[in-house]
């Protein structure tokens, strides 16, 4: 199995500041635009290098999607800056009608996904954005797993002509993928290759399918691992390749089951190739406070469950 090594933990939001920057400076159309957040979204070295292309709207998510998609309108690459919840469950009206039926170049930038935010609570906390991102008729769902990643596909969104909806972090998670690897919008990344059950995951449980897979290893079980950093559009062809192969998939995601990647995997699944199946991911449930690792282990996404999900999956 090949080793993947934790460079030091990082927050995928840092990877979002960093990639903003870099999109910043390769290219004078990309603008950033955030509603009170700037130091959440680390978006302050993008303002302090280009303030006259950085706009404070205020607590006022729908404005500021309005504002981003009337700059793309003008020939600008807009970055809407918010908490994921904030950002798609508040403005869901501006993005259909302003971003998604308008097929405007605007970017979606939308940290603190899922039950890692912590300590904030419920309310701050979202496990439904990836449904109501994906529903969208021409919306690019991103869901990059650790800093390095997250910074090569903002980079990729800025040079994408379209919508994107780009999830990341708070908390500090391992960084372990290459820094200097691009990031291909619509493709899939085999992180490991084997031959008796897929491990298919995104963003922050990425990492915990390779810590799954080399458990399993020491009990004689081949996991293959395929990093699943776009969702829309789904690379089907690497999804149904890897199905084939090991007659046996777990989809692990840091989101409820309802129109998540599970359920997208599903749905190619049972309509190309029928396949065992499990589903590793929050349940039908909201989130509640805690420290991101106490969270993550009290709704079953880490390592310990997604080998278990396996195992059950292999009667084993």
């Amino acid at each position: 199995m090949k080793k993947y090594i934790d460079t030091g933990k990082k927050d995928t939001r840092s990877g979002f500041g960093a990639g903003l920057l870099e999109a910043g400076k390769a290219d004078p159309r990309v603008v950033a635009l955030t509603a009170d957040l700037k130091g959440s979204l680390k978006m302050d070295a993008f303002a302090e290098a280009f303030p006259d292309r950085f706009i404070q709207c205020g607590i006022a998510e729908a404005n500021m999607v309005g504002v981003a998609a009337g700059l793309a309108i003008t020939g600008k690459i807009p970055f809407a800056g918010s908490f994921a919840e904030f950002i798609t469950g508040r403005v869901y009206d501006q993005i259909r009608q302003e971003v998604a039926y308008g097929m405007t170049n605007v970017k979606l930038a939308s940290s603190h996904a899922g039950i890692t935010l912590g300590e904030d609570g419920a309310t701050h906390q979202t496990m439904e954005d990836i449904a109501l991102m994906r529903a969208l008729p021409g919306m690019v769902v991103l869901a990059p797993c650790d800093y390095n990643q997250t910074k090569a596909a903002t980079i990729a969104a800025a040079k994408y002509d379209g919508p994107v909806y780009l999830r990341f972090g708070r908390p500090s998670v391992p960084n372990f993928t290459p820094e200097d690897r691009p990031f291909e919008i619509g493709k899939a990344w085999v992180m490991n290759e084997g031959t008796d059950v897929s491990l298919i995951a995104t963003g922050h449980l990425v990492w915990e399918a390779l810590q799954a897979a080399e458990a399993l290893e020491a009990e004689g079980i081949s996991a293959e691992v395929i990093n699943i950093s776009t969702i829309k559009p789904l690379n089907e062809e690497a999804v149904l390749a890897s199905a084939l192969k090991t007659k046996a998939v777990v989809v692990a995601e840091e989101h409820g089951p309802a129109g998540g990647l599970g359920e997208l995997v599903a749905g190619v699944l049972a309509c190309k190739a029928p396949t065992p199946m499990a589903m590793v991911n929050g349940g039908d449930r909201f989130g509640q406070t805690g420290t991101p690792k106490e969270l993550m282990a009290a709704y079953g996404l880490d390592a310990a469950h997604i080998a278990e999900a396996a195992k059950k999956l292999l009667h084993k």
